[in-house]
């Protein structure tokens, strides 16, 4: 396979993250922190008569998680000292599908939007892999300690092969709720905890990957060590 990549092309040097153990929770945050302020916002703007209400509360969500997402992305400008890529594509997105969502009051394109994202996602990784390049190191602006290349190329494969998986779920149902056989509620809410919940053990099944191709562990404290 060909050696790693400084840089994609046309884009900005990788700048190293801090320690995980020092913005693990910050940079959880800024990646779900948009999509709950989203949920919450719909929740509660929910539950009001007519035909139009469900579209309204939609919509009230949608400004909602697009001021969240900037917020987001200047949270992260500031505390981190970057952008990811991966950020700018969702913010993007967000921003560009809650625009159609507010100017043509369909709830539609909020539901669409993960569709493209996962398969964006999904194209960049297993291209990537394909020519034997990391990419998820690259859209992570991320270093885990020690991964080697063949680790870091595993874990694209992998997380490229998870994205598909979630694309074509939510295009089914995306179908679902066009057939009025799903409601937006339950498609959020699946959005909302389902997803993150399966993103977070499909995370916990790539360690052994990891540990297998370098990942170094925190080292314990002097004390610790002498106890």
């Amino acid at each position: 396979m060909n050696g790693p990549i400084d840089q994609l092309p046309g884009g900005p040097e990788p700048v190293p993250a801090p320690p995980p153990a020092k913005h693990g929770g910050l940079n959880f945050a800024i990646d779900f922190g948009p999509l709950l302020v989203f949920f919450l916002a719909y929740k509660l703007s929910s539950g009001g008569e007519g035909a139009f209400a469900a579209t309204t509360a939609a919509i009230k969500g949608t400004i909602a998680f697009m001021v969240a997402i900037v917020v987001a992305m200047a949270v992260s400008k500031w505390k981190l000292g970057k952008i990811s890529p991966m950020l700018w594509m969702s913010s993007l997105l967000v921003l560009g599908f809650g625009a159609l969502t507010i100017w043509f009051h369909d709830e539609r394109f909020i539901v669409m939007k993960p569709t493209i994202i996962y398969a964006a996602f999904a194209v960049l990784l297993l291209g990537g892999w394909w020519f034997g390049k990391p990419l998820l190191k690259y859209l992570l602006q991320s270093a885990l300690e020690g991964l080697t290349e063949r680790g870091w190329l595993l874990l694209s494969r992998n997380w490229g092969l998870f994205f598909a998986a979630l694309g074509i779920a939510n295009h089914v149902m995306y179908e679902l709720i066009q057939a009025k056989q799903m409601s937006f509620d339950l498609w959020l809410t699946i959005k909302v905890w389902g997803v993150t919940a399966l993103s977070f053990v499909f995370t916990l099944t790539q360690l052994p990957v990891m540990m297998k191709n370098g990942l170094a562990l925190p080292e314990e404290p002097a004390a610790d060590k002498q106890a």
